[in-house]
Parts: C-alpha cells; sequence; structure tokens
C-alpha cells in the first residue's frame, strides 16, 4: 500500500527496451522468485527516492546508513521466526526483490553519488544471458558516509549473484543467488542536549557538539574504512536454489525460417532450499570513560568497569526445505495456478551464554488468478507453522484486483489479511540482547487483521488507498530495554491520496497526503498527517533530453516520536519529548541524456537562520528524533549511467 505514482506524469516513463535495437539498446525483462509477471526497466527521473536507499515516508537518525523507520504505522505482519533486527532493513538487499533477467544483450549499470562531508554511494550491477536460455547477474553496493556528527560513520556492503536457467524443452527453470549484506553503523547516543543546537557560535560545526557515546573517536572519511568502534554490526548471509519441473504439453510457433518450441505446463513440481547465516552484534571498544560506564549502568543495568568493552551478539543459522506442487487449471494461463506445499525450517541460535536448536513445520497454500482478458487479478494464499518453535503462527491473505481497461490500466483492488505471529526472538530470554534475565518473558503472539483497498485513475493521475487495522497483544519497547506487550483490541487507519496536478504546461504538482489515527490507549504515537509534494518543470527537450527540475516539501505534524535504543537497534516508545519540525525542503535538477542519468539535489534548505553572528548559515536542524538532529544543507550529486555492451 502507498505506493508511489511514479512515471505517471509527463515526467517520462520510457523505457530502454523502446529503443532502436541498431543503436544501444536491449530487450531486457525481469521477474521476481514468486512472481510470474514480467517487468521492464524504468527510466523516469522525476522521483529521486526510486535511486535511493531510504523511502521518503521513513526517518532516520541524521545520516545515511543509520538507523531508519517509517513515519507511517507498519506493523511487521510475517509469521514464523523471526530475529527481531529491522532498524537497518532499508540498506538490505531483500531476496523478495532480487531480480531474475532475461537480456538480449549484455546490460550494465554504474551509479555513484557524492554528497556533503563525504557521503557516498558507489554501485555497479551487470546482467547477461550466457546461453539464450541461461541468464547471470551481479551486483555490488557500498554505502558510507561520515556523517556531521560525531560518531556517525556507517559503512554498509551489499554483494549478490544470481542466475536463472531454463531448460531447452521449457520443462525445467532453476533460480539460484547469493546475497550478503554487511551493515555497520557507529551509534553516539544522540547529542547530550538540544540546547547545543541553538549555539551557533560555539558549534557552527555540528561535529563540535558533544554526543552522548563515541566522544573519543577519531574522524575518518576513508570510503572503505570499516573502522567501527561502537556500534552495530549485522550480517547477513542467504543462498537459495529453487528448481521446477513441468508436465505438460508440448508446442511449437512455426515461422518463415524458425520453429519456436512452446509448452504448456498442466503440473509443476517445484523443490526450494535455502540457508542462511544471520550475525547482529554490538560492539564497545572505546567504555574506558565513566560517564559510558554510567550511561550502559542507567539505561541498560549493565556494570561495565571503566576500561572494559561491550560485544554483545545474536548469531543464526536457518536451512529451510520446501516442496510444493502447482497446478494450472488453463495451461495457457500461467497466471492462474493453485500451489501446495510444506517446509521443514531447522533453526540453529548461538547466544553469549548459550546454544539453542529448534525447528519448524509449515504448510502453505496459494490460488492465484490473472485472468487472460486482464479484467481480474485473485490472489489467496496462508501459511500454517502446524509444529515447532513457531507452532500456531499462520497468515491468511485474500485480495482482489478489478482492472478498468486495457488502455488506462487503472484498478481497483480490495483485500483482507490475518497473521497470528510470535514475537520476535528479541523478546526471548535467551537471546543476548535480553540484557536483564531476571525479568520473565511470557510474550503472548500478536494477532494483527488487515483491511486494505485501493482505487487507481491514471486518467485522473490519481490513486487512493485505506489501510485498517486490528491488532491484539502489540509488543513494543517502552525504554531502552524495557520489553512490553499491550494486550487490549486496539484499531488503526490510515488514509493516503497521491495526486497530480497539471498547474501549467511542462509543469506539474505531485502531492502525496497520509492520514492516520490510532484509537484507545495503546502506547504508539505516529503524526496525524505526513504530507510530501514535488512542484516540477518537467518533459522532453530537443531530442534526447528529459528533464524534472523543481523543489520538494515533505512536511509532518508535531508528535512524540519514537526514541532509539543503540545497544539493541531498536526504536522505542517515549511520551515525553514532541518533535515540531520546520518542513524540509528541496530543491533538484534531475535529467536524463539517453543511457545517463543525473541528479543534483540542494537539500534541508529549510535549515536556514540568522546566526548569532549575524550573518546566516543552514543551522536550524530539524529532529528525527529525541537528540538525534538532521544535518544543515546537504548537496547531493548522483549519476547513473548503463551501457549495452
Amino acid at each position: 500500500m502507498g505506493q508511489s505514482m511514479r512515471g505517471a506524469g509527463k515526467g517520462g516513463n520510457d523505457s530502454l527496451h523502446h529503443r532502436n535495437e541498431k543503436e544501444d539498446s536491449v530487450n531486457i525483462y525481469y521477474r521476481y522468485l514468486d512472481s510470474a509477471r514480467h517487468h521492464k526497466l524504468d527510466s523516469a527521473v522525476n522521483d529521486f527516492t526510486t535511486r535511493f536507499p531510504i523511502p521518503a515516508t521513513n526517518i532516520y537518525l541524521g545520516n545515511l546508513g543509520t538507523a531508519s523507520k517509517s513515519i507511517l504505522f507498519s506493523p511487521l505482519l510475517k509469521p514464523g521466526w523471526d530475529p527481531g533486527f529491522h532498524a537497518f532493513d532499508t540498506y538490505k538487499w531483500n531476496p523478495e526483490t532480487i531480480r531474475f533477467s532475461n537480456t538480449t544483450k549484455p546490460y550494465t549499470e554504474l551509479n555513484y553519488l557524492l554528497g556533503s562531508r563525504i557521503e557516498q554511494i558507489i554501485e555497479a550491477k551487470h546482467t547477461q544471458n550466457i546461453k539464450p536460455n541461461w541468464n547471470a547477474s551481479f551486483g555490488y553496493r557500498l554505502i558510507n558516509s561520515p556523517g556531521f556528527f560525531q560518531n556517525q560513520h556507517t559503512n554498509h556492503n551489499n554483494i549478490l549473484f544470481s542466475s536463472w536457467y531454463e531448460g531447452k524443452a521449457k520443462r525445467y527453470n532453476n533460480y539460484f543467488f547469493v546475497v550478503a549484506n554487511h551493515l555497520q553503523s557507529a551509534e553516539n547516543g544522540g547529542i547530550q542536549s538540544d540546547t547545543y543546537l541553538k549555539e551557533t557560535k560555539t558549534y557552527k560545526d555540528r561535529f563540535n557538539i558533544p554526543t552522548v557515546l563515541g566522544e573519543d573517536v577519531p574522524y575518518s572519511n576513508d570510503p572503505f574504512s570499516t573502522n567501527i568502534q561502537i556500534g552495530n554490526r549485522y550480517r547477513e548471509f542467504t543462498m537459495l536454489m529453487r528448481q521446477q519441473y513441468d508436465l505438460g504439453r508440448k508446442d511449437s510457433l512455426v515461422t518463415d525460417s524458425t520453429v519456436i518450441p512452446l509448452f504448456y505446463p498442466r503440473v509443476r513440481f517445484e523443490h526450494t532450499i535455502s540457508y542462511n547465516v544471520n550475525k547482529y552484534q554490538y560492539i564497545d571498544d572505546l567504555a574506558t570513560s565513566s560517564a559510558d560506564s554510567e550511561y550502559y549502568y542507567k539505561n541498560y543495568g549493565l556494570h561495565i568497569n571503566p576500561g572494559d568493552s561491550v560485544n554483545i551478539r545474536d548469531r543464526w543459522k536457518n536451512l529451510t526445505n520446501d516442496f510444493s506442487i502447482y497446478q494450472f487449471p488453463d495451461a495457457k494461463n500461467l497466471q492462474q495456478f493453485v500451489r501446495l506445499g510444506a517446509a521443514v525450517q531447522l533453526l540453529k541460535g548461538e547466544f553469549d551464554s548459550t546454544n539453542t536448536s529448534v525447528y519448524n513445520v509449515i504448510f502453505h497454500g496459494e490460488y492465484r488468478n490473472k485472468t487472460r482478458n486482464q479484467k481480474w487479478d485473485a490472489e489467496l494464499y496462508g501459511n500454517f507453522y502446524s509444529a515447532g518453535f513457531n507452532s500456531g503462527d499462520y497468515n491468511a491473505h485474500i485480495s482482489l484486483k478489478r482492472f478498468v481497461g486495457k488502455k488506462t490500466q487503472g484498478y481497483a483492488e480490495i483485500g483482507f489479511e490475518n497473521v497470528n505471529r510470535s514475537p520476535s526472538f528479541l523478546y526471548d530470554t535467551r537471546s543476548s540482547f535480553y540484557i536483564d534475565k531476571t525479568i520473565a518473558a511470557g510474550f503472548k503472539k500478536e494477532n494483527s487483521s488487515h483491511i486494505f483497498a485501493t482505487i487507481y485513475q491514471p486518467a485522473l493521475k490519481l490513486r487512493l488507498s485505506g489501510d485498517y487495522y486490528l491488532i491484539s497483544n502489540y509488543t513494543f519497547f517502552s525504554a531502552f530495554s524495557v520489553r512490553e506487550q499491550y494486550e487490549p483490541l486496539f484499531n488503526f487507519l490510515r488514509i493516503s491520496a497521491q495526486k497530480i496536478f497539471s498547474i501549467g504546461r511542462h509543469w506539474n504538482w505531485y502531492a502525496d497526503v497520509y492520514l492516520q489515527q490510532k484509537t484507545g490507549g495503546v502506547p504508539l504515537n505516529v503524526p496525524l498527517i505526513f504530507t510530501r509534494n514535488r512542484i516540477a518543470f518537467e518533459g522532453h527537450f530537443f531530442r534526447n533530453l528529459d528533464l524534472s527540475t523543481g523543489f520538494e516539501v515533505k512536511y509532518h505534524t508535531p508528535y512524540k516520536a519514537d526514541n532509539y535504543s543503540p545497544l539493541l537497534g531498536q526504536f522505542f516508545y517515549q511520551d515525553s519529548v514532541t518533535i515540531s519540525n520546520r518542513p524540509d525542503i528541496s530543491a533538484f535538477l534531475h535529467f536524463r541524456i539517453r543511457s545517463f542519468k543525473a541528479f543534483i539535489r540542494a537539500e534541508n534548505l529549510n535549515t536556514m537562520q540568522i546566526t548569532q553572528e549575524g550573518g546566516f548559515g543552514f543551522t536550524k536542524n530539524n529532529l528525527a528524533a529525541p537528540g538525534y538532529p538532521y544535518p544543515g544543507l546537504q548537496i547531493r550529486l548522483g549519476i547513473w549511467w548503463n551501457f549495452v555492451n
């Protein structure tokens, strides 16, 4: 829900597959692991967040790569085992979003972003068909930023290799990928007092403001530095192979010069094996001061003597085997099928003081039907954990989408899902991050119901969405290391509208508005209204220039934003500090010339103010959370370049 409407305006949705094959063109499409639909590359330049790791609806702790969460209420609706560390999810490459491609020519993307204070993103992607029926892809990304405040250094590395092989007879498919995410973020605990932000004479350079942790950490602008002395280190490694074999009817398409083999499946056998190794670690190699010792004792109850170090970790190994059978009622429509299957999951956890081995037995079923006339799209699926560590967990999902017409591609969608899930393992006393073992857990399963609806009308350039939640046994953190559960049933409603207004020749106004409201006494704080607006001069000029330039404004109403616990890597509920920010204002110039795309941005213009010296500076910092300011003026230059070999 709440998807962006990128490419829906005059800014362009021109994709690479439309170009002349005699030039630097390529016919390329991709699909995701659990989808039969093919997607084309999108080269629109009107929305920077499609190229940037942090979504427009997320807050983050003042530096690219630091902990981030959605400003919109988004509960975890996934049953089964979950380690509980999600503050850095936006910087990961997830298995669900890995692309399996097919291309007529080798295709390469080289991306580079340079921002203020030596902020950098370096990204390279390459895909090519080794044979007409076998594609291999590789990707690498580095996110590195020293930050504007002390001990904010981040260093994230993502590596991906994927392969998609289809047998010549089209009966057999093999999907394989390896993805590794190495995430490292220094933690400074926030600035010691917000009053330092007002002292623009002494602390005009925000790096001089005292922070709770890491004052003695030396500054480094080395983009390849991995020296995080106080902070979180997360490593996630996933390897997956899926094999499919179809039974059905062979056919062929005969042209003047070739015979194209076809195959219409009726039954499919599928086996998926995946192996994960996840390590979550908090370190403090500089816990030498009495102030640091007092901080850990006050907020976590840890007795750390000056000169000692802190090293807390959870490590997991996860092996899952899944076997499924598909049946296709209509052999010529692969997007209509019934799927039944079962999986066995073996988990081994290694902690500071103990180890544990658990398992899960999971049954799942699915029905999908995208009608051949493109009018209806039905989706039903569910998982049930019948035995093991998460026994009794389940999810059930149903959605129905009605397409308005092939030309407009408008649709209306309505759906419902119910999830019963065990609290994340971070709420289990066996976790190393459950600091005070004397406090028993005893948390019940969370139960969440979600009703959602969307109407999209391209002719009006309008999308309306609604999300309604009913949740009981809601688990949350109420302090730096205090876990609680709110058992009563509560309601939550979010309504969103996204509209593109044409306000003149080549001028467009992209307006996104979100209204959200809770009921009852649940300890949950979100802003009542969040809005994002972009006013841009756009169009296709000369022969090859696609241009989008203008201003972007984001604003949320005042609210008591969650605080942040560095040692646990968790946002937690607080009810004493209200965050009341100026609107975030950015100016941008985005353009594309053939295969070259550039993004030039001046962000946080809202921080400009008259300083104590009588001049002006960008020192009126907004806050993401109590003690965590955003920086002043940021300049970002991004270059995205693709090549057809």
